[in-house]
């Protein structure tokens, strides 16, 4: 066994990654605590279950991401400039476990949420919790494009869902093809559902560089 200080992070990560590589139901105890190397005895010391490690394990890999998403969603950057950094930073960071686990995994909080829906009621609601998360990034950056003019007047929770909904599916259809290229399509998609004329854009970016400073 290593460390004792550092236990509780490594049942985290490893319930994390093989939770998410693999599927909640398919994932033990006693595998977590495997690849974790921390006796079963230290596992419950810390979470009295499996469910309970996996909420903790998914609400730090939320917050682990949110910087990276706060830096992608900053007001500094133009709103459709963020949904094409997001969709580009999903295509890279899939294609980087892939190459790291062999097969696609997609995204943790729908597959964990998908699968254990109608079993865990308290993963369930995580898994929305997480997903809503999201959303609110995708929410601001299509207000901010209708303020812009370079996204067409629409709800914008409702587009929000839709683009959310359309990455997911692409996501999923990635997985189960166990291709990684299939998320190429994820930029033309989001424009498509969001309406976005690249004639808009193009005026835009250069209304941008014509002024001054």
């Amino acid at each position: 066994m290593g460390r004792t200080s550092d236990a509780r992070e490594r049942l985290l990560a490893a319930a994390l990654q093989l939770i998410w590589t693999n599927s909640y139901g398919s994932v033990s105890v006693d595998d977590i605590c495997a690849r974790a190397e921390v006796k079963k005895g230290s596992f419950y010391h810390f979470f009295p279950s499996k469910a309970d490690l996996a909420l903790a394990a998914y609400e730090q890999h939320w917050e682990e991401m949110r910087p990276t998403l706060d830096a992608i969603f900053s007001p500094q950057v133009p709103p459709w400039e963020r949904l094409s950094r997001w969709c580009r930073h999903i295509v890279e960071a899939q294609k980087s476990l892939f190459e790291q686990f062999g097969h696609v995994v997609g995204c943790p909080y729908c597959s964990m949420g998908s699968e254990i829906a109608t079993q865990d009621d308290r993963l369930r609601a995580k898994s929305e919790e997480l997903l809503n998360r999201g959303l609110r990034y995708l929410e601001s950056a299509i207000s901010d494009g209708q303020r812009e003019g370079t996204i067409p007047s629409q709800d914008n929770r409702g587009s929000a869902l839709a683009v959310a909904s359309c990455v997911m599916g692409l996501m999923l259809q990635a997985k189960v093809q166990n291709d990684p290229k299939v998320l190429h399509e994820l930029e033309p998609t989001v424009q498509s559902v969001l309406r976005v004329e690249e004639s808009s854009l193009s005026s835009k970016l250069t209304a941008r560089r014509r002024r001054p400073g």
